[in-house]
């Protein structure tokens, strides 16, 4: 489902039916122009979409005998179709606004041309409909990377944020973050309204990056690229020295590299975070330090050996 009044909104539209419901009941992130169905073409009909009437279809079905065209348009409303938006302030369809009216059909005008509307609704619904979800974390750009600390209250998360904040990174979420699937690989995270630009520091209270840092310190949203676990350090505890493996989490089917971070005194996150956000920027221009360790080793372990084959040869050429 989508609220009619934020798609109004966020698309610019003029109400011309209003939905009784203030709901319209859209459930993929597509819509449909239907040329076909007013040429006649019933077959395959989306019906379950908005209908974008843009100036093909209002100049076809307004070339009809008034006839063809009433039985054309009483057939199109007859279908359980969410909304009908009509583009480029398009006059001359009374007709048909209303008979679904009469069916209770909402129906609205936008100035815009066809093709920017199909965009602009496509990515509209896209957001509004992506599967979602809300995580006890704290989301920061760093470097341009989107990097998602967890871990167990107390760890240190706020105060790792509030330092990269301090060293010209910026605050997405502090405590919540909401993450929604905007397609098969890409996360977004943002913080709910009530919180947004805030941040709770133990000790201290509830703080306002934008207005202590400038606006420049926070974001709105952003993509979730790097998931960084934060764990108080475990003595004896074998933790990761190379970085073989890289590891992922999954997030409403989208796998996330996943790093885990022990924590102890002295230990400088922010700066270990920005070397991370970093690397991960490396990998994926294909650059791994490890594979470079690794054919380091190997060059070398080639050099050892053909020495010893040369050493061992007791008629050098």
């Amino acid at each position: 489902m989508v609220d009619a009044a934020t798609m109004v909104r966020a698309l610019k539209l003029t109400e011309l039916v209003p939905s009784e419901t203030g709901q319209l009941p859209i459930e993929a992130s597509d819509v449909n122009r239907p040329g076909l169905p007013f040429a006649g073409y019933w077959a395959h009909f989306a019906s379950e979409r908005p209908q974008i009437l843009g100036l093909v279809e209002t100049s076809y079905i307004n070339s009809l005998d008034p006839e063809t065209r009433r039985e054309r348009l009483e057939r199109f409303v007859s279908y359980d179709v969410p909304c009908v938006i009509i583009c480029r302030r398009i006059e001359g369809m009374d007709d048909l606004i209303q008979m679904a009216a009469a069916r209770k059909i909402p129906v609205y005008r936008s100035d815009v041309d066809t093709t920017k509307l199909v965009t602009d609704m496509i990515y509209f619904l896209n957001n509004h409909l992506a599967p979602r979800q809300t995580v006890h974390g704290v989301l920061v750009e760093v470097y341009g990377v989107g990097v998602l600390l967890t871990g167990e209250s107390g760890v240190g998360k706020s105060e790792a944020a509030l330092e990269l904040v301090k060293r010209g990174h910026r605050l997405v979420a502090d405590d919540v973050v909401d993450m929604r699937r905007v397609s098969d690989n890409r996360l977004i995270g943002e913080a709910p309204e009530m919180v947004r630009n805030l941040m709770e520091i133990r000790g201290i209270g509830i703080i306002d990056i934008a207005t202590m840092f400038g606006i420049g310190s926070v974001m709105r949203s952003k993509s979730i690229d790097m998931i960084v676990h934060l764990e108080h350090w475990v003595e004896g505890r074998e933790y990761d020295r190379v970085g073989l493996d890289d590891q992922t989490h999954e997030f409403l089917g989208v796998q996330v590299p996943w790093l885990l971070l022990p924590i102890r005194p002295g230990r400088n996150v922010a700066v270990v975070l920005e070397v991370a956000a970093r690397n991960l920027m490396l990998k994926q221009q294909g650059y791994s330090a490890v594979k470079e360790l690794e054919k380091r080793m190997l060059a070398r372990m080639e050099k050892s050996a053909a020495l010893a084959e040369q050493a061992a040869d007791p008629n050098p050429i």
